[in-house]
This record gives structure tokens, C-alpha cells and sequence, in this order.
């Protein structure tokens, strides 16, 4: 009897050390690195109602570990099978099973971005975002697209914020343009509020306008200001705009590119050669720097501006028509000289 109790101590032992032993194996092949080659990693995309078991043969299949079956075990005993979340990930090299499993269960997708650039207008800011390929494109029209953001009736030129903005994928353009017209109503709200008492325009509106046209009559940010004051003091003076962006603008498809002294004498809402005051819309996406000169000019009693032709885009302010027609033919011969 004594002997039989020792073989069956040693047959437990034996057991105990092989589950041990399995256990330890089984740990270190779900910490092992899966195999990525790619410094760029792997991308996962786990759509909605996907079962863990799916994605662990996806990745077996795809050849990153050898043993699906391990890592599916694991995630149904500790209930994180159940926990997974749906969207697209990237795996880096040194990523491991168990991490994999944590950053699914965490939800911790990968964030594509896409920048809004600053002076685009509308058609061309949402053609970007629908060329974009994490993005669901919709087939709303600028009109709908007013609509569904609560702003009815709004024109969409000019309300969306300048600005990169980051999403995941199989984000539809919809939502981002919802960030990018709240961050814009925040940004104009904010400018508004704090605006020079002087101020001509009379609405937040009247700021975007204008800070539309300040953000396409310059890319130099000292000089928003002063262009924004000369604009100012032209309202002030009762003085058309006179502002070659806005007759682009109103000439829409028919612009190619050259704007001819007819184009200038061709009345449209937004040509300000023809028609005095601001035009009825924005004529593109300002950004902060613009919104601030619009509400915050700098007044110089100058009434003219024009390109130096130095290539670096500075201009040469003028108060009286003399000083400019000056200032025009020193752009001239600069502008010669350089070609």
C-alpha cells in the first residue's frame, strides 16, 4: 500500500510540474512579439459584431503568430473576448498577443488626420475631404450639409475652421465638418466679443467676411492687420473695396487663372469694384490670424495696398492715390526685373 501511495505522489508531481511547465510555455508564446516586419506595422480593421476568434485566425492566416487558438482561449477566460471593439488599429513591431488583446479591448484605433487648409474655399476643403480614403464620404450639398449642422439658410463658405483634424476610420466628412464649423462659431464667438469698440462691421458675420478677404489678400501675418485697416478705413470713407479676391470669386468656373480688366467691370454680388461694401458671403475659410485682424485693424490712414513684386509676398501701403500709383510702378519694374 506504501508503495502504491508513493507512485501516486510521483505521478502528481509529474502532472503538476508538466502544467507547470505548460502554463510557462503558454505565457511566454502569448508575450513573444508577433511577427512584424514592417517598421510602418500591420493594419487590423475589426468591423462592427467581429468575434475575437475571427480576428486571432485573421492574424494566424496572415502569418504575425502560430497559434490562434492559444490567444482565443485566453481572451474567452478572462471574459476580454467579449470587450473587443471595432475600428481599425495599427500594430507595431514589439507588439505581443496580450497587448494586441489590451489594445482592442481599449478601443484604441488608429487616428488618420486631414488639414483644412487656410483661404481654401468650401468646394475645394470638402473635395479633399472626400478624396481622403478613411473617410465615408456623403452626397449632401453644401444647402444640406448647412442643414444638418442646425445652421439652415447659412451660406457654407467661410464656417469651417481652418485646421488639422484627426479620426478615425470610416469617419464620415460630415463629422468633421461638424468640428470644423463648431471650432469655427467658438473661434468667431470668441474674436467678437472682444473686438476694437471703433469697429465699423456690425455683426460677426461682417468680421467673417471680411477676414475671408484679408486671409486671400495675404499670407504674411504682420501684414493682416494693415490690410484689414485699410479695408476699414475705405467703409469708413464710404470707398468700394476694391479687392481683386472677391471678383475671382464671383466669376466662379469662368476665372482661368488671368484676371482681365473686363473682369473687373463684370458686375456680380461679389465684384466690390462694382458694388460698394462687403460682398454678401465669405469668400473662403479664414483662419485665426485673419479672424483677429478683421476685428482688430490696425489703422494707418492708408487706403491702398499692391504687391512689392519682391517674390516674398509684401506689399506697399499708401495713402493717397499718387503714393499708389507710385508704389504700382516700383511693382512693375520689380516684377520685371525678376522674370
Amino acid at each position: 500500500m506504501r508503495k502504491v501511495i508513493w507512485i501516486a505522489l510521483g505521478v502528481l508531481v509529474l502532472l503538476a510540474a508538466s502544467g507547470a511547465a505548460l502554463t510557462s510555455l503558454a505565457w511566454r508564446e502569448l508575450n513573444a512579439p508577433l511577427k512584424i516586419a514592417a517598421a510602418e506595422g500591420e493594419w487590423l480593421r475589426v468591423p462592427n459584431g467581429t468575434s475575437f476568434r475571427s480576428v486571432a485566425a485573421e492574424l494566424e492566416q496572415r502569418g504575425l503568430f502560430d497559434r490562434a487558438w492559444l490567444l482565443a482561449l485566453y481572451a474567452r477566460a478572462t471574459g476580454a473576448a467579449t470587450q473587443i471593439r471595432a475600428g481599425e488599429y495599427q500594430l507595431l513591431p514589439g507588439t505581443t498577443s496580450l497587448t494586441l488583446l489590451a489594445k482592442l479591448v481599449a478601443g484604441d484605433v488608429y487616428l488618420h488626420q486631414i488639414t483644412i487648409v487656410e483661404g481654401s474655399r468650401f468646394a475645394e476643403a470638402l473635395a479633399a475631404l472626400r478624396a481622403h480614403p478613411a473617410i465615408a464620404a456623403t452626397d449632401l450639398d453644401g444647402p444640406a450639409i448647412m442643414s444638418e449642422l442646425g445652421a439652415p439658410g447659412v451660406h457654407p463658405e467661410g464656417q469651417f475652421f481652418p485646421d488639422t483634424y484627426r479620426f478615425p476610420y470610416g469617419t464620415s466628412d460630415l463629422d468633421i465638418l461638424r468640428l470644423a464649423h463648431e471650432a469655427l462659431v467658438a473661434r468667431l464667438r470668441d474674436a467678437w466679443s472682444s473686438r476694437s469698440p471703433d469697429l465699423l462691421l456690425k455683426t460677426d458675420y461682417d468680421a467673417l467676411i471680411m477676414a475671408s478677404i484679408i486671409e486671400k489678400e495675404t499670407s504674411l501675418p504682420a501684414e493682416r492687420k494693415q490690410i484689414s485697416g485699410v479695408f476699414q478705413e475705405r467703409l469708413r470713407r464710404n470707398m468700394r473695396l476694391q479687392t481683386d479676391p472677391t471678383v475671382i470669386y464671383g466669376l466662379g468656373e469662368a476665372f482661368d487663372g488671368d484676371l482681365r480688366d473686363a473682369d473687373m467691370h463684370r458686375d456680380t454680388p461679389y465684384n466690390t469694384y462694382t458694388r460698394a461694401g462687403l460682398p454678401p458671403t465669405p469668400i473662403a475659410l479664414p483662419g485665426a490670424g485673419a479672424i483677429e485682424a478683421a476685428v482688430a485693424p490696425e489703422i494707418t490712414g492708408a487706403l491702398y495696398f499692391v504687391a512689392t513684386g519682391r517674390g516674398d509676398g509684401s506689399h506697399t501701403f499708401s495713402t493717397t492715390f499718387e503714393e499708389h500709383e507710385q508704389a504700382v510702378r516700383d511693382y512693375l519694374r520689380e516684377y520685371r526685373s525678376r522674370q
